[in-house]
């Protein structure tokens, strides 16, 4: 029996261009798979994906969970006697896939290259200064109130008791720009499920869970590996990423519950007590936990970033836009969050606010481009997670179902 292989050759480029240039390289000696912690006996992980690349099979790979469970810990890379790099091909792949279920096109394709930093960062910090414009303008406060008035002022002052303005105006920002992001996941993973779930070749399924059934049995338990961090601990070559990667992960959840917290207080409450509108006391534990998380923050990506240096001066990684993007943006968000509070404290409200708008700018790149660059994969590897306990589960192999 002859099978009819078509390879994408704009997929192997791509995979080139993103990292991925030493795909040609590997001959399928299977030490990769002796390596790797993921193979099994059924599943030669990654050189079944190997092949594939090379081949340029993109549909395989697209709809491949293993790609998406792969924790680039190098192991595979430093084991490799040809110098292939699977990590950086399995990282690229990871890469173009992110990009292709990304809405807008034009806004997902724009990340992918260094060539349009400038747009990336122009892009936000423009939309940030026409809403100020629109604000009629910030009204710095004197040194001896900034403590007290903070950047509450950045966007004018208004003496509206429902709503102060600087918490209207960046919530617009805020909130559109997590609007577009969440959107675009949300039509990433419905794609992303689909392909999944196709290759499993059931046929007419008749027995599926709830959603009540499928957040017990299948995406909390893999949410609790995740931060769990089993897997990533297996890892040898490159396991003390773990300390990078903890305290970065455990510092998003906190400061995603600070943000809670603030448009609880500014948003909520704010609209019945208009004394509620402003900075977080220094004496609030809330504040305490901000403080901490950004230092944990600020600490992971140092990590992370000495850990990638590390590799790329053994030669067991690419250096590339798509790996140190985020990284920048992360490390942004952090610093200008710490500086701005700094200044803030000590009493230079002109230096602080334009720090503040910096933080400002820093946040909303954080959020808007978050599906498509490499801190995706909070949402795509977890939902590769869920798709393999779901795949191992009596939804997918009870003879119902066949």
């Amino acid at each position: 029996m002859s099978m009819n292989v078509q390879p994408d050759r704009e997929f192997i480029q791509a995979m080139k261009e993103a990292g991925g240039d030493t795909l040609k390289q590997c001959y399928q000696c299977a030490t990769c798979s002796v390596a790797c912690p993921l193979s099994t006996d059924g599943s030669p992980f990654p050189r079944r994906e190997m092949i594939y690349a090379q081949w340029g099979l993109k549909d395989k790979l697209v709809n491949d969970p293993n790609v998406f469970l792969c924790h680039h810990c190098g192991d595979c890379t430093a084991m490799c006697p040809r110098g292939a790099r699977p990590g950086d091909v399995l990282g690229a792949i990871r890469a173009h896939v992110y990009t292709s279920l990304g809405w807008p096109q034009s806004l997902a394709k724009m990340c992918t290259s260094i060539k349009n930093l400038p747009m990336l960062i122009g892009i936000p910090a423009l939309v940030v200064f026409i809403m100020w414009l629109i604000s009629g303008g910030m009204h710095v406060p004197a040194g001896e109130h900034f403590a007290k008035v903070g950047y509450q002022q950045f966007f004018g002052h208004w003496d509206f008791h429902l709503l102060s303005k600087n918490v209207l105006f960046i919530d617009i920002i805020m909130l559109t720009a997590v609007g577009i992001a969440v959107y675009s996941l949300y039509q990433g993973v419905g794609k992303m499920w689909k392909g999944m779930a196709a290759s499993l070749h059931q046929g007419e399924v008749g027995y599926r869970p709830g959603p009540v059934q499928f957040v017990k049995e299948f995406l909390w338990p893999s949410l609790i590996e995740i931060v769990q961090h089993k897997r990533f601990e297996e890892c040898k070559e490159n396991n003390n990423r773990v300390r990078g990667h903890k305290p970065l992960m455990f510092a998003f959840i906190a400061l995603f519950f600070v943000t809670i917290y603030s448009m609880v207080k500014n948003d909520v409450f704010g609209i019945f007590f208009p004394s509620l509108h402003g900075p977080i006391s220094l004496l609030n534990p809330v504040k305490w936990v901000a403080n901490i998380a950004a230092v944990a923050m600020i600490f992971g990506i140092v990590v992370l970033w000495q850990n990638r240096k590390k590799m790329e001066a053994a030669g067991n990684a690419k250096s590339t836009f798509y790996d140190w993007f985020y990284i920048w943006v992360i490390a942004a968000v952090g610093v200008t969050g710490l500086v701005a509070e700094l200044l803030r404290v000590v009493g230079i409200p002109s230096l602080g606010y334009l720090v503040y708008y910096m933080h400002l700018v820093s946040v909303v790149m954080l959020f808007l481009y978050l599906p498509y660059s490499k801190f995706a994969h909070i949402v795509y590897r977890t939902t590769a997670y869920a798709f393999e306990r779901y795949k191992q589960s009596a939804y997918v192999k009870n003879p119902l179902n066949n």
